[in-house]
């Protein structure tokens, strides 16, 4: 600064302005000071710093978040709760309670991921990144050995729900004589020809509580495939969102279209889905490129279905899944109660031509699992409910 005759007579005649001089060089200084130091972090990230960003829509997210999900919380500050609620057949109720590290970026209550995550770390050490993806991949698959997968549609992707399941065998399922061993050979001859230009679909009809579900369900253990569950009547699915689904369905899949009859229903108040019938078809007839890949429809209403959706070349096999036959009465009583061959035979002249589902008659030998004798007695309340 220039000497000034006026400048040094207000410094050395006036004390306050003399301070306020030396408080305003000193703010002076100090935003110089911060300035430079913005100046040299930035600079400092740029060279020092690298970021990986994992969006959610890339496999290794989910894989990821499971991975963090499985280190230690001692050090979190911020704990979300996951609750694992069940309901058993016997009416009793367990639950439990794990806390996890919260990053907001989880819906904890689907698994369904919602943003990205980015991790930082020092340019040298950038190798972390993928040694860290490649475990928390290991982790993930380690995880889906031996079980099933069963995926949801989430806008338009399709991502796991829940936690993968044991496989279900297929001896768990009791089908009508015959039944269960005609579809699984007729699969199985498709997957070994090998000719995926071929489309072959699947059609299993009957009324609520047949098997239908759980018999797909152990069909995917058999196969060592996984379930992408697609509900036609889904709020907000269009033509081409659906489409898009179906063509890009994980490889070793079996896509499921459950309930299809109500697709196409007279709509109700509540906003739904706008998939039409030439759209699902067209939908249909695109799968036929897709590898790996089997649809199965099911429903309760197979006269409500246009002969266009079910015609051959789209659902080459059609099997009706009715309400129980002596043949699985008979079978699930003894799967129950090994060697009660008597009671099973009385169970039976009890239970026939009142249309009771495998799914009512499980129900009921669970709730008399360990009194055989009870389980005929009262095998009345098998259609009178509870």
């Amino acid at each position: 600064m220039p000497d000034s005759p006026l400048l040094s007579t207000l410094l050395s005649s006036n004390p306050y302005f003399s301070a306020g001089v030396g408080v305003l060089g000193v703010g002076a200084s100090l935003a110089i000071l911060r300035q430079g130091l913005t100046r040299g972090m930035t600079l400092a990230r740029r060279h020092l710093l690298v970021s990986l960003e994992i969006p959610s829509k890339d496999k290794s997210y989910a894989w990821f978040l499971h991975w963090m999900s499985k280190q230690s919380i001692r050090n979190a500050h911020q704990l979300a709760v996951e609750t694992s609620f069940v309901q058993h057949d016997n009416g009793s109720v367990s639950a439990a309670f794990k806390l996890v590290p919260d990053n907001k970026m989880l819906d904890i209550t689907t698994g369904s991921p919602w943003e990205t995550v980015t991790l930082t770390t020092i340019s040298r050490d950038r190798n972390i990144f993928t040694n860290l993806l490649h475990e928390a991949q290991e982790l993930a698959l380690a995880q889906q050995e031996g079980k099933t997968v069963i995926y949801t549609s989430w806008g338009p992707e399709w991502r796991p729900f829940g936690l993968p399941r044991k496989r279900r065998s297929l001896d768990s399922v009791i089908l009508d004589k015959g039944v269960k061993e005609r579809i699984v050979k007729d699969v199985k001859d498709f997957i070994n020809n090998g000719n995926w230009y071929n489309e072959r679909g699947y059609l299993l009809y009957g009324p609520p509580g047949s098997g239908k579900s759980s018999f797909i369900q152990a069909l995917a253990g058999e196969l060592e495939y996984n379930i992408c569950i697609l509900n036609l009547s889904e709020a907000g699915l269009t033509d081409d969102r659906l489409n898009h689904l179906l063509s890009n369905a994980p490889e070793r899949s079996i896509m499921l279209l459950e309930d299809i009859d109500a697709a196409f229903m007279p709509k109700r108040e509540t906003p739904g889905s706008s998939v039409t019938l030439s759209g699902l078809l067209n939908a249909l007839d695109g799968v036929a490129a897709s590898e790996e890949r089997i649809i199965f429809m099911t429903t309760n209403y197979v006269d409500r279905l246009q002969q266009a959706l079910i015609r051959p070349g789209r659902v080459d096999l059609k099997e009706h899944l009715d309400v129980a036959s002596d043949y699985q009465i008979r079978t699930m009583f003894l799967r129950f109660y090994e060697n009660e061959t008597e009671l099973a035979e009385r169970f039976v002249e009890k239970i026939r031509g009142k249309g009771v589902s495998t799914a009512q008659l499980q129900g009921h030998f669970v709730f008399w699992k360990d009194d055989p004798r009870g389980a005929v007695q009262n095998a009345d309340s098998v259609t009178q409910g509870w």
